[in-house]
């Protein structure tokens, strides 16, 4: 069974549908964000997390229940890992947005794709071997692509904020090993509906119970447009990215993950009417540049 879901990952249609899938993922996760800027005023992080959690989570299962398909695992620790992991990420990344400029705190989590480069060769030795300019020329592409979003974002960074940066960069960080699990998940022929199914049971969970803790709005009917907004864009984008590492090279899929900068800063132009500085345009520019690259340089 291995060996034929291997196979199928060598064929090179495979590798850029992966590429494509990424690149919905980036506006899923482009547009979940203006849902949660939007309920950012009547919601606090744990409820939005909730939200965005319960509702795929309710989603999948009602899919599953329909389609009569099997939720029990073979590898269910691995899939408790990529949960657990995925969730912390999370949680840090919050940390850091509450104690840093958002715009730093999104420049450290979107470190993730040079851990993911660093981490690959050693973690995911089953997926397709590059050739050594192939794996150059993608990690600099993860490099470049980067670049662009610091140039974007112009994060700033005080010397009282290191624990904060510190735990921004933990984010990136812990995100780069849930992508790898994913990407073990995929190798191991786990379909995408499962993994997301068990991410949003245990976020949901343990989110419902950060968020009696913390706080809890009582909801209205004007509200549930917004949260269905956000569940839907969150549940298709992570459905979208798990569907990317599993089909394509992780590398390309990691570069074009910077696409969700792009998409976010247009919405904001769109929506918001927010306007772009040269540096922002050139910022934009480089990331979608590198993207192309990486996606040619994985052929």
């Amino acid at each position: 069974m291995f060996k034929h879901h291997y196979a199928a990952f060598r064929h090179p249609k495979h590798w850029q549908l992966g590429s494509y899938w990424m690149l919905l993922a980036g506006l899923g996760f482009a547009v979940m964000g203006a849902c949660v800027k939007a309920g950012a005023a009547r919601f606090t992080a744990s409820e939005l997390v909730f939200y965005r959690s319960a509702f795929g989570l309710l989603m999948i299962a009602a899919i599953v229940c329909w389609h009569g398909k099997p939720l029990k695992t073979p590898l269910l620790a691995m899939q408790m890992r990529r949960a657990a992991v995925g969730f912390t990420a999370l949680l840090l990344f919050f940390y850091a947005i509450a104690h840093l400029p958002l715009a730093t705190a999104i420049t450290l989590n979107y470190t993730s794709p040079m851990f993911l480069a660093l981490l690959s060769p050693w973690l995911l030795k089953a997926e397709r071997p590059l050739s050594r300019q192939q794996r150059w020329r993608l990690n600099l592409c993860v490099i470049g692509g980067f670049a662009g979003v610091c140039l974007l974002l112009q994060p700033a960074f005080n010397s009282n904020q290191l624990l904060a940066g510190g735990v921004g960069l933990l984010s990136g960080i812990g995100a780069a090993f849930a992508y790898v699990h994913v990407k073990q998940l995929g190798i191991e022929g786990e379909p995408d509906w499962r993994t997301v199914f068990y991410f949003t049971l245990v976020c949901t969970i343990a989110s419902g119970g950060w968020m009696l803790i913390d706080h809890m709005t009582v909801l209205r009917w004007q509200d549930l447009p917004l949260l269905c907004g956000l569940g839907l864009s969150a549940t298709f984008s992570q459905l979208a990215l798990t569907r990317a590492y599993r089909t394509g090279n992780t590398l390309t899929v990691a570069s074009l993950a910077y696409s969700t900068v792009v998409f976010a800063t247009l919405i904001g132009v769109i929506i918001w009417g927010e306007t772009l500085s040269t540096h922002e345009i050139a910022g934009m520019l480089l990331i979608v540049a590198f993207g192309i690259l990486s996606s040619r340089s994985a052929r």
